[in-house]
């Protein structure tokens, strides 16, 4: 089964494939602030993220079914992007945290909201629970209700972890 049948049958992204945008590997490495991820795997119409950009870095849609392709030079790592996009798609990672951690800015559109300093279990595009994060912010930046979670976690774990769930 190839992964967009893998895809379509359960309805979940269960690792990076047609349709994933990842920032260059080495500029990502020393970016502060890290870059945009975004994981669009279907053609849909949807453009969002490009109308929202503040700083133009999701470019314009030449046809409004294309996966959004980002000018790296001017993403800031803002996560606005990740507050306004409807299909939860898009993700800031921040790999200059420190050498073992790295800060990734997911959506969170659930109840209860995590606070800062609370430790949270992330977890994988499968639900299953790989680590234990520490948020380190919370924000809502288009005061729609989806807010913008950023949570210290391990390094190697950025292109696994894809949300969160509050244990209190």
């Amino acid at each position: 089964m190839d992964d967009k049948e893998k895809l379509y049958n359960s309805g979940v992204l269960v690792e990076h494939c047609e349709g994933a945008v990842l920032p260059p590997a080495e500029e990502w490495k020393k970016k502060r602030g890290g870059y945009v991820i975004v994981e669009c795997p279907q053609r849909i119409p949807c453009n969002p993220c490009a109308t929202v950009c503040p700083s133009g870095a999701i470019v314009p849609h030449a046809d409004i079914n294309d996966t959004p392709e980002i000018d790296y030079a001017k993403c800031t790592g803002c996560g606005i992007c990740v507050a306004r996009c409807p299909g939860l798609a898009c993700f800031v990672a921040d790999l200059t945290y420190s050498d073992e951690s790295a800060v990734l800015k997911l959506p969170y559109e659930l109840l209860p909201l995590p606070g800062k300093g609370e430790v949270v279990k992330c977890l994988s595009r499968t639900g299953d629970v790989v680590a234990d994060g520490e948020v380190i912010s919370v924000s809502e930046p288009l005061k729609d209700c989806t807010h913008v979670v950023s949570i210290v976690i391990p390094k190697n774990l950025v292109d696994d972890i894809r949300s969160i769930k509050v244990v209190r």
